[in-house]
C-alpha cells in the first residue's frame, strides 16, 4: 500500500530539495503561485547556503515586480539557470540575467507549458513552429539571453518539407505547486483558485523523473465526494504544506474574489475609463473585433479594449479568453491578470495553448514595445529591462487577425481633444517605430506568409502590414502628417491613400 503524502511545514518540505535540482514552479502573474514555498526556499538558502545551483523552470511570469513570487529565488548561488516565459514581474531575476550571473533562457509560455507534458511522458521534446524566425529560433539566439548561456535547448529540424523547432526536454526533479484543498491521501482540488495552470504536468514530470512534488494548500479534508474535482492525484504528491493564510491569497492583487471562480455575473460592471491616449487606442482597436469572435487581449494597453467594450455595450458580442485557461467573462487586470471575472469555463493552461496554437483565436489584441518597417515587433527588451515574451509568441503566430496597440511615441506623452481634433499636448520622448528592433518576437514577413491580417493602432495613426512593409492607412483628425507622424518615426512608412480615424474614437464618453 502506497504511503500517503506527508503533511509537513514549509521548512521541512523545502529541506528535501537537493542542490543541482531542476525545480518547476506553477503560477501565473499573481495567481496560483506557491508563495509560502518559494519564500521558505529563499529563507533556507540565506540561512544555510543550500540548496544551491538550482535550475528554475516556469511558464508564466510570477511576481509583483517587488518581493513576492519568483523574486524570492533571485539569489546568486541559489539559482544557476532559469528557463522561463516572462520575466518582467520578477525584476530581481532579470537583473541577474542582465548582469550575466545566471544562465537565462526565454521561451514562449505556451511552449513551456506544453513541453511539461512531453517531459512527463519522456518524449523527445516539443516539435512546433512557434518561435520560427524570432530570436527564439535556433537560427538566431535560440532564446539565450546573455553570454553565459551557451547550451542550445532548441534546434531546427525538417519534417515533410517544412521547418520546425524542437524544444528539448529538461528533466524535472522538484515540482512546487499550489491548490485549495488536499485530502488525507494527497489528492488536490482547486475550487478557490482563479486558474488551474499546469499543476498536473508539473507533478507528473517530477514524479516520472524520480523527483518530489510539494503542494501548498489552504486546508486538508478526509476525502472528496466527487473524484472529478481532483486536479492532481495523490499518487503524485509527496509533501502537503498547509498555508498560514497570509501567503495563500487568491492572487497578489486580492485576498479572495468570488467573481474569479463563478459564472454568475449579477451586478458586475467595469470601471469607466477616463479620456487618454489609452482610451483612443482601445476604441479604435475594438472596431476590429467582430460579433462572434473568439478573442485574446494582452496585458497592459490591450486591457482598455474590454473596458471600452463594456462602456459601449459590446462586451457580450464576442468571447474573451485568457491563455492561462479562462474562457468567457472579463479578464482581470493588474496582479490578478490571468484570471477572469465570471468565466464560463476554466481549463488547464497547456490545453488552452493547444487551442490557440491550432488557430482557435479569431483576433488577438496585443501590446508592442517597438515596431520596424517590415512590421516586426519587439516586446521582450526595453529601457534596460528584460521582460520576456510570455504567451506573446504563441498568440501572435496563431491568431487569424492581429491588432498591435501602442502609442506612436512613449514617455510622458500627453494628448487632448478639442472640437473633435486631436492635439498632441506633449510629445513622447522615445520613438516606438524604429529602424531596428532589439529582439524579433513577431516577424512581419512570416505573418504575411501565414496569411495573417495585421494592424498597428496608435493614438494618432493606424498602420497595416503589407507585402511592401508598414503602410499608413488612417490619420487622426487634427494631426499633421509630416511633423506629428513621419518626423516622429525612424523610418518612412508606405503612404498610398489614407482616411481619417473614425471620429467616435476620440469621444470621451462613447
Amino acid at each position: 500500500m502506497r504511503a500517503a503524502a506527508l503533511q509537513v511545514s514549509a521548512d521541512e518540505a523545502i529541506a528535501a530539495i537537493p542542490s543541482g535540482a531542476t525545480v518547476a514552479v506553477g503560477g501565473f502573474v499573481g495567481a496560483g503561485h506557491p508563495e509560502m514555498l518559494t519564500s521558505a526556499l529563499e529563507r533556507r538558502f540565506l540561512q544555510t547556503g543550500t540548496p544551491n545551483d538550482l535550475t528554475l523552470y516556469y511558464c508564466a511570469g510570477q511576481g509583483d515586480r517587488g518581493e513576492r513570487g519568483l523574486n524570492h529565488l533571485a539569489h546568486k548561488g541559489l539559482i544557476k539557470r532559469v528557463i522561463g516565459g516572462h520575466w518582467n514581474l520578477a525584476p530581481k531575476l532579470g537583473a541577474l540575467a542582465l548582469a550575466n550571473e545566471i544562465e537565462a533562457y526565454n521561451f514562449p509560455q505556451g511552449v513551456l507549458s506544453v513541453l511539461l507534458r512531453e517531459i512527463a511522458a519522456k518524449r523527445p521534446g516539443l516539435i512546433t513552429q512557434v518561435g520560427l524566425n524570432t530570436f527564439i529560433d535556433a537560427a538566431q539566439s535560440g532564446g539565450r539571453m546573455n553570454a553565459r548561456t551557451t547550451q542550445p535547448l532548441v534546434e531546427r529540424i525538417e519534417l515533410d518539407g517544412q521547418t520546425w523547432l524542437r524544444y528539448k526536454p529538461v528533466p524535472i526533479h522538484v515540482g512546487l505547486i499550489r491548490a485549495t484543498t488536499a485530502d488525507a491521501r494527497g489528492n488536490l482540488s482547486m475550487e478557490r483558485e482563479g486558474l488551474i495552470g499546469e499543476v498536473l504536468p508539473i507533478a507528473q514530470a517530477a514524479k516520472n523523473h524520480g523527483g518530489i512534488v510539494i503542494a501548498q494548500v489552504e486546508k486538508v479534508v478526509d476525502s472528496f465526494a466527487d473524484p472529478k474535482s481532483v486536479r492532481v492525484p495523490g499518487i503524485l504528491v509527496d509533501y502537503i504544506v498547509v498555508s498560514d493564510g497570509a501567503q495563500h491569497d487568491q492572487t497578489f492583487g486580492v485576498t479572495f474574489d468570488e467573481s474569479l471562480v463563478t459564472s454568475r455575473s449579477d451586478g458586475f460592471t467595469l470601471p469607466t475609463m477616463g479620456f487618454s491616449e489609452r482610451k483612443i487606442i482601445g476604441q479604435r482597436a475594438l472596431k476590429e473585433i467582430r460579433a462572434g469572435d473568439i478573442v485574446n487581449l494582452g496585458i497592459g494597453l490591450p486591457e482598455s479594449v474590454a473596458m471600452v467594450a463594456a462602456e459601449t455595450g459590446r462586451l457580450k458580442e464576442f468571447t474573451l479568453t485568457v491563455e492561462s485557461g479562462p474562457t468567457g467573462g472579463v479578464p482581470a487586470s493588474g496582479l490578478s491578470f490571468g484570471c477572469s471575472h465570471f468565466p464560463e469555463a476554466i481549463i488547464d493552461q497547456p490545453s488552452q495553448f493547444d487551442f490557440y496554437d491550432g488557430g482557435g483565436i479569431d483576433i488577438a489584441v496585443l501590446g508592442a514595445v517597438e515596431v520596424d518597417a517590415e512590421g516586426s515587433v519587439n516586446v521582450t527588451s526595453f529601457a534596460g529591462r528584460f521582460a520576456g515574451v510570455g504567451g506573446f509568441v504563441n498568440i501572435a503566430q496563431s491568431a487569424r487577425r492581429l491588432v498591435f496597440c501602442l502609442t506612436l511615441r512613449a514617455g510622458e506623452l500627453e494628448v487632448a481633444v478639442k472640437d473633435g481634433q486631436l492635439e498632441i499636448a506633449k510629445e513622447g520622448r522615445h520613438p516606438k517605430f524604429v529602424r531596428s528592433i532589439q529582439h524579433v518576437c513577431f516577424h512581419g514577413p512570416t505573418a504575411l506568409q501565414r496569411g495573417q491580417e495585421v494592424f498597428y493602432v496608435t493614438e494618432r495613426a493606424v498602420f497595416a502590414l503589407t507585402p511592401q512593409g508598414l503602410q499608413l492607412t488612417e490619420l487622426a483628425p487634427g494631426v499633421d502628417l509630416q511633423t506629428q507622424v513621419l518626423d516622429q518615426m525612424e523610418f518612412t512608412p508606405i503612404i498610398a491613400s489614407t482616411t481619417a480615424m473614425p471620429p467616435d474614437c476620440f469621444a470621451t464618453h462613447p
